[in-house]
């Protein structure tokens, strides 16, 4: 079973949020935005996104990963929440992948689950509590995946699904979207 749930509170960053959820579910993935409050989510830019469930509707067992936005003061409202931290390190506990971006490591961070390596918004690094901190774009790191903000975003949502086993449909979606083109005119301008 391959379901992903998104997990948002208000003040959540729109890109980090629904840039993953447009490339997961156009790859065939279900998944899932569930608010950890209210179906009705404010985005740190005033952008109203209704959530398909909240926390209180969810039976986590339903899911083989999860992800977190980051955004101000979204990461801070799911990292006080205390039954998605419960959460989190459940899915820690029974090897399931979660990822995060952004702020949003803080979360991992509180609840603990967090390996050898991680990234963050830069502004985070000292709330981040690792090993090692990495500036590269994203860190897969065993079962926890973490990338660095908005810019990231896009990249970090083919990650994820590589991560999920599904390399083809990244590939296809990368092809179908224009990813690769802006990459190649990237590098042909070099």
């Amino acid at each position: 079973m391959k379901k992903l749930i998104v997990f948002l509170a208000d003040g959540f960053e729109e890109i980090e949020a629904l840039t993953i959820v447009d490339v997961l579910r156009r790859a065939g993935l279900e998944t899932d935005i569930c608010s950890i409050k209210n179906k009705e989510v404010i985005g740190a830019h005033n952008i109203k996104v209704i959530a398909d469930k909240t926390l209180d509707e969810i039976n986590e067992n339903d899911y083989s990963s999860l992800y977190l936005p980051g955004g101000m003061p979204g990461a801070e409202n799911l990292k006080n929440n205390e039954k998605l931290i419960n959460i989190i390190k459940k899915f820690d506990k029974e090897n399931k992948k979660i990822f995060a971006i952004c702020a949003a490591p803080i979360v991992l961070s509180k609840a603990n689950v967090l390996k050898k390596e991680a990234t963050s918004y830069p502004s985070f690094k000292e709330q981040i509590k690792i090993e090692n901190y990495s500036e590269k774009p994203f860190v897969i790191d065993e079962n926890i995946g973490t990338s660095r903000g908005p810019a990231t975003a896009l990249e970090f949502s083919f990650q994820i699904l590589k991560e999920l086993g599904l390399s083809k449909e990244a590939e296809e979606l990368k092809i179908s979207m224009l990813y690769n083109y802006f990459i190649n005119q990237k590098n042909s301008e070099k």
